[in-house]
């Protein structure tokens, strides 16, 4: 039986710009799903719709922060490492994605390119711009919990997860801040911050701002999310 090929993006190595890289956990997920993992090297622009020829799905992987600048705001002083190239490229990936209908998991640094793509924005550096937030960055292990989000009900990722209450692992100090158009809020940390979203009118496409690939070993953990993109990558 063909297992659905999912392309899993690859991050630029940020203490070697000249590698790329992806954690195994994104590609353990998605084989133990049933996918077949395809790693996705971001390009130009123009070879996102040909690479979305070759797979049925797509996870956006975590990594290095978004330029403000694709979301009309200036640098920030906290801002970490960026590379344009990567950016352009995964928007313009997921902005087609969006328009085939292609299902889409997008994890962390992804959550917020999949916001940025359809015209929401960021808060570039929470510490500083959101009073009373919790550490959404603390020095844990991956597979550690670092705080709870509450889902939202009525949400697909309610849905999935069957639970209102989840506790996650947290590495990030940008946040989705505006919502992009025909995008939902699906789930949030106490503070208020933004921890899921996702787009109703397509069949799948989801975004969380934690790693739930770094629980692929624990049967408590987050393979609902995986399980669901690979059943619907398998009935395109």
């Amino acid at each position: 039986m063909r297992r659905p090929a999912i392309g899993v993006t690859l991050a630029v190595d940020e203490a070697d710009p000249v590698r790329f890289t992806v954690r195994q956990d994104y590609v353990r997920s998605v084989d133990q799903a049933g996918g077949l993992p395809m790693v996705v090297p971001p390009l130009d622009g123009e070879s996102a719709a040909q690479m979305l020829e070759r797979v049925d799905g797509l996870v956006l992987t975590g990594g290095s922060d978004v330029d403000p600048a694709l979301y009309s705001q200036s640098a920030h002083p906290k801002l970490g490492a960026v590379f344009r190239g990567r950016d352009e490229f995964e928007i313009a990936l997921c902005r087609e994605a969006l328009r085939r209908d292609l299902p889409i998991l997008a994890i962390c640094r992804g959550h917020q390119v999949l916001n940025v793509a359809t015209g929401g924005t960021l808060f570039p550096d929470i510490p500083s711009q959101v009073s009373g937030v919790v550490d959404h960055d603390p020095h844990t292990e991956r597979w550690e919990r670092a705080h709870d989000v509450q889902v939202l009900p009525g949400t697909r990722l309610r849905e999935i997860l069957g639970r209102d209450e989840v506790g996650v692992n947290s590495f990030h100090h940008q946040a989705v801040k505006d919502l992009g158009r025909g995008l939902v809020v699906s789930a949030r940390a106490a503070d208020g911050v933004i921890e899921g979203i996702e787009a109703p009118d397509r069949r799948f496409a989801l975004g969380v701002q934690w790693h739930p690939e770094s629980f692929w070993r624990e049967p408590e953990g987050f393979r609902p999310l995986f399980d669901t993109l690979v059943k619907e990558a398998s009935s395109r």
